[in-house]
């Protein structure tokens, strides 16, 4: 868990503040996974902030979703093309890549369940997008196509 909190305050994920009056923090939680190899041994516990984006209002704390998707025909159908032109191919796996998202709206989340602070009120002001956000995926993806077009 503590390496999950560092990770996203590396990144830059939140500021703490006071709640400013009249907003309301959408609540978060934590979700545990247990990572396995092939033959059924424990790889590593993984223990991750999620935030309870269906508490989310539209024209409040979130404005667009839609993030293209690839249908699983297009995908065959580029495999195909691949494999017929003898083209090379690469995978990418980016870590935590909803978590490079910049949010453009004003979000305020509840500390995450065992965090404390010494201010009144506090909450967690998301400069970044964390995994549940509505708008989560969006943002990741006008990320990841502003850096392919560079």
């Amino acid at each position: 868990m503590s390496g999950e909190i560092r990770a996203l305050e590396d990144n830059g994920t939140w500021t703490i503040q006071s709640l400013p009056p009249e907003k309301k923090p959408i609540r978060c939680k934590w979700v545990f996974k247990i990572k396995r190899w092939a033959d059924g041994t424990v790889e590593r516990y993984k223990a991750q902030i999620v935030a309870k984006g269906f508490t989310q209002v539209e024209g409040v704390n979130f404005h667009k979703t839609f993030a293209p998707v690839a249908k699983l025909v297009t995908v065959r159908c580029l495999l195909t093309v691949a494999i017929a032109k003898q083209w090379e191919l690469h995978q990418l796996d980016v870590n935590n890549a909803f978590l490079h998202g910049d949010l453009d709206e004003e979000v305020y989340m509840s500390l995450p369940p065992g965090f404390r602070s010494t201010i009144p009120h506090p909450v967690c002001r998301l400069r970044k997008s964390l995994y549940g956000l509505r708008q989560a995926s969006r943002n990741w993806y006008s990320k990841f196509a502003v850096a392919l077009i560079k």
